[in-house]
């Protein structure tokens, strides 16, 4: 190259070329952050509605279980009403005719046939509520338990929905982190090119003063 042609790249003009493509670089990674940001924006509030939609479903699910139990009581109490209401009739059914001898017998051993009749009264009574005492805690086991394993599930459901939000924030804050390290060594990597390219050209402009 002769001393003319090397003549026709000033540094101004170096100089200037340079700025420029740093400004173009510099225009590019902004338009990139902002897209950035506005993604990140749109994610969070995506985000944020689904955690809403997830609370009111879990709630949801809560209040239909509730009422679900609720009407399972009130089943079961009806279902009771009606078992005991038919022992009731039956056992008045095989008690009558033991109570036409009883009456028959009465005359005749009335102290003793007496005493056997409250003998009798007091173990079907004792028997009755021993059995409704059985009945209502094996209800209140069913019911409760049913209860109580579906809170787990939800409770551990929510625990599993926690941990996804937390590592896939980790994950968007160790994107950021990388994203504005990146951006930084690009600048730098820019800058310093553009030094090494400034001070190349002084050292070819001060070898050609010399040279002259």
């Amino acid at each position: 190259m002769s001393e003319d042609e090397e003549g026709t790249v000033t540094p101004e003009l170096r100089i200037s070329q340079l700025e420029e493509r740093l400004t173009e670089e510099t225009d590019r990674l902004e338009k990139l952050y902002v897209a950035y940001k506005k993604a990140e924006q749109e994610l969070e509030e995506r985000n944020a509605i689904i955690e809403v939609l997830e609370k009111e479903a879990i709630d949801k699910e809560i209040d239909k279980e509730g009422l679900e139990s609720l009407l399972s009581n009130k089943e079961a109490t009806i279902h009771d009403i009606e078992i005991e209401g038919a022992k009731t009739a039956k056992r008045v059914e095989h008690l009558e005719p033991e109570l036409e001898k009883m009456e028959e017998m009465y005359t005749r051993e009335s102290a003793r046939l007496g005493r056997v009749f409250e003998v009798a009264e007091e173990l079907d009574e004792a028997n009755r509520v021993a059995n409704a005492e059985l009945g209502a805690r094996d209800d209140w086991y069913v019911q409760h338990m049913q209860l109580f394993e579906h809170l787990n599930e939800a409770i551990q459901t929510r625990y599993s929905m926690i941990d996804r939000a937390v590592e896939a924030a980790k994950e968007l804050l160790a994107k950021q982190d990388t994203f504005k390290e990146r951006m930084e060594e690009t600048l730098e990597s820019v800058k310093e090119t553009a030094e090494n390219l400034i001070d190349g050209d002084d050292d070819d402009e001060e070898s050609d003063q010399d040279e002259s």
